[in-house]
């Protein structure tokens, strides 16, 4: 009951929080200069066909009125809106686009936390050695370097001087035309996996291996010296010398004793991480010409398209709140010291 309880209450908050986010979306949005119906008619479209584009997607109306029209579509009849540019629903944008992101972020995480918290368990134990040296010169360089230049470097070096790996895209468009994938879930690895369309399968893994490693190498930086930090601090602690003392294999101590209590605060930067790479792939997506929702948030940006904007930005506060809250969760189960209260 006292779960539930918290779980309603976490709820409750998520709905202020995502009503915070669009008021500020959609009014900043608002003020930047220009109009998005000139890039629907021209700058030099007749005034009366500029104004009835302007009437047909409610532009004419006050900027206040505007707003609580929006708010009533969206919680009334869960509508986004429609979209400027594309002349659709910005839900459907966003049911075409996200799979993308989604796929991305996903598989760069699992990627990150694969070599991130072995690395960061490494560092612990070969303290002041070369291997804790190298995981120091691992998270200065990605912390520091600018992401955008590690995709152009990575791009330069192993697709277009070695030919290792694609240069650009999703999938090469010739193979996908040829081998067609049946649409399951909207991820094209899993869903090339699940037809049995393997020559796209192995396509697709090609053409993620640059953007995973790019977007995952500040992530690993960041996730392996949280966990370099709390594995030395537990490991200092009197119940690990003492099952040290007693004779305890030091594999049996480092994960069976050290790790389950080093890596509470490394799941909270694998949950922010998470998030961000949800709603940080922008300049990676652009970089790779990955047809994911940067690219569409980049599109809707330059041409004032209001309502994919709001649309993206309350779906990036969406899986960043809920993100969020499925990390407090991890930690009620995790840690039983950790209470509702302590937790809230």
């Amino acid at each position: 009951m006292r779960q539930i309880l918290y779980l309603v209450r976490r709820l409750f908050y998520t709905v202020f929080v995502l009503l915070g986010v669009i008021t500020i979306v959609f009014f900043i949005s608002h003020l930047v200069p220009g109009d998005p119906t000139f890039a629907l008619v021209g700058p030099d479209a007749p005034q009366d066909i500029i104004d009835n584009m302007r009437a047909k997607f409610g532009l004419d109306k006050p900027l206040l009125i505007q707003y609580f029209l929006y708010l009533k579509n969206l919680l009334l009849h869960q509508d986004l809106g429609f979209s400027i540019q594309n002349q659709r629903e910005v839900i459907e944008d966003i049911k075409r686009y996200f799979p993308a992101t989604f796929e991305l972020a996903t598989l760069t995480m699992i990627f990150a936390v694969l070599v991130a918290v072995p690395f960061g368990i490494l560092s612990a134990v070969k303290k002041d050695q070369w291997e804790d040296h190298l995981g120091r010169l691992t998270a200065l360089s990605g912390i520091s370097m600018p992401i955008f230049w590690l995709g152009l470097l990575l791009q330069m070096l192993f697709a277009y001087y070695l030919g290792w790996t694609p240069l650009r895209a999703r999938v090469t468009l010739e193979l996908i035309m040829k081998h067609p994938v049946t649409t399951v879930t909207g991820l094209l690895c899993l869903d090339s996996m699940l037809t049995g369309n393997w020559v796209v399968f192995f396509d697709s893994i090609k053409h993620l291996i640059l953007p995973v490693v790019t977007l995952s190498y500040p992530a690993i930086a960041l996730m392996a010296r949280m966990t370099r930090s709390s594995m030395l601090e537990v490991m200092n602690l009197d119940y690990i010398r003492a099952a040290i003392a007693y004779g305890v294999p030091r594999w049996s101590v480092i994960f069976r004793h050290a790790l389950p209590n080093a890596i509470m605060p490394t799941l909270t930067i694998i949950g922010i991480a998470y998030s961000r790479l949800l709603g940080g792939t922008v300049l990676v997506e652009t970089i790779f010409d990955w047809p994911g929702m940067g690219l569409f948030a980049v599109s809707s940006v330059f041409t004032l398209d209001y309502p994919a904007i709001v649309g993206v930005t309350l779906m990036y506060g969406f899986f960043r709140v809920v993100l969020n809250l499925l990390v407090d969760l991890c930690y009620l189960f995790l840690d039983p010291r950790i209470t509702l209260e302590s937790g809230a």
